[in-house]
């Protein structure tokens, strides 16, 4: 969790709504199920046959539960969110989620992207929401632009950070301990991302046709931008193992034995290659398997080599650049096999669990409609048990943007994969 270091400040009432909630995130820490999900997850993790594990992603339809909060400060609302996220996770939606019996404040830091030349214009919809949004790119003509570009900057407030962990300790502490995070890279090493934001995916297309050279160039400054971060992250002693009850991708979690290995195990600091790291290039779905291995592939490659595991892909299809590129990045764990994928391809590729089969499956089962449509969603989940028979399976709902109204869906999804699993797998 981060937060501004200005008004920190938890009143009376606050603190005991804070306290009330830590004691039952608390409580459920320690039951047995728990335990049972965290055993479950290292050996899912570890390659060990087993019953795929579920993640029901609550970040995208959160501003649903955003009613219950009580909270009068803006410091005890942002506390009370990350406690009370969890505790609905457990009592309505009932996924694999683990509890952690601490609570997690992240390390503040501030990103300028390319000298501050990217601005986002947010737009509300009809529900007050802020998802959508338009970039102005800085890169308008690559060829003329792109000698221009200036380098990302960063810091860290590092006594900010500390004043706030010290406050939630003061509230929370003797009921829950609090830990120091790093999320700030969950997203970063996504190399297109970056790219689009500097120039219109459109623009990018045509220039893979008309500037190839100064394509290559853009991803290859990029990459040495986001080079650049890890090492100043990891001077700064910044980096935080990603191991245990983290995300290690695009909604899974990093419980693993592996990392750090065996040489490094309680070296400081933390290197990248003690970590987890997450890339995709959904951004560019619509170019050709051998355009992606042209221009994108030899920077993704060059990156997961810095990392000890990789997670790779979120909504774009990878089942046409698996065979050639994806299945060969180093340290490849989890592959996400989203809606968009042939998911009988990737079933039959990844049969021999090396690699774990990561499913999305398609999110408007939940998200579109009042109603979930049992008997379709049914038939949805079905067949990707099928398709992924013999593989080492995962299924991380995602990208469910509202619940409209009915917030028993995410629970009656997860309840009926699970009797489905019990059925068939």
């Amino acid at each position: 969790m981060e937060t501004a270091t200005q008004n920190l400040i938890i009143p009376v009432g606050d603190r005991n709504r804070l306290r009330e909630l830590a004691r039952v995130y608390h409580e459920y820490s320690q039951l047995e199920i728990m335990a049972e999900r965290r055993r479950r997850w290292y050996d899912h993790n570890a390659l060990k046959p087993g019953k795929p594990m579920i993640v029901m992603e609550m970040t995208s339809f959160k501003d649903e539960y955003i009613a219950r909060l009580t909270c009068e400060s803006e410091v005890g609302r942002q506390v009370e969110s990350v406690l009370l996220h969890a505790i609905i996770n457990q009592e309505e939606i009932g996924d694999d989620r683990v509890i952690s019996n601490e609570f997690p404040v992240g390390w503040m830091i501030d990103f300028n992207p390319y000298g501050g030349t990217i601005s986002k214009h947010h737009a509300r919809d009809s529900e007050g929401r802020t998802l959508g949004y338009d970039l102005d790119h800085p890169i308008k003509d690559l060829v003329a632009d792109l000698p221009g570009l200036k380098p990302s900057t960063w810091s860290v407030d590092r006594e900010g950070t500390l004043r706030f962990k010290s406050l939630v300790e003061d509230v929370l502490g003797d009921i829950l301990p609090v830990s120091l995070t790093n999320n700030s890279l969950n997203w970063h090493l996504v190399v297109s991302r970056h790219v689009i934001e500097l120039m219109a995916v459109e623009s990018l297309m045509y220039g893979m046709i008309d500037s190839p050279d100064e394509v290559k160039a853009l991803y290859r400054f990029v990459t040495d931008d986001i080079l650049r971060f890890l090492k100043w992250q990891q001077d700064e002693g910044l980096l935080v193992l990603n191991n245990g009850n983290a995300i290690a991708g695009a909604g899974t979690y990093g419980f693993t034995d592996e990392l750090p290995s065996a040489e490094r195990i309680g070296a400081d600091p933390v290197i990248t290659g003690d970590l987890w790291a997450n890339f995709n290039a959904q951004s560019v779905i619509g170019i050709s398997p051998t355009m992606y291995g042209e221009f994108l592939y030899p920077f993704y490659r060059e990156l997961a080599a810095e990392f000890g595991l990789v997670y790779y892909g979120c909504c774009e299809p990878v089942d046409a650049i698996w065979d050639d590129y994806v299945s060969r990045l180093p340290g490849l764990r989890k592959v996400s096999v989203s809606a968009w994928c042939d998911e009988a391809v990737m079933g039959e590729r990844l049969q021999d669990r090396s690699v774990i089969y990561s499913r999305k499956p398609f999110p408007n089962f939940i998200g579109v409609g009042r109603d979930l449509d049992e008997a379709a969603y049914s038939s949805h989940m079905a067949k990707t048990l099928s398709a992924a028979k013999g593989c080492q399976l995962e299924i991380i709902f995602r990208d469910i943007y509202t619940l409209n109204g009915d917030q028993s869906k995410p629970g009656r999804a997860v309840q009926i994969a699970r009797d489905l699993i019990d059925r068939m797998w």
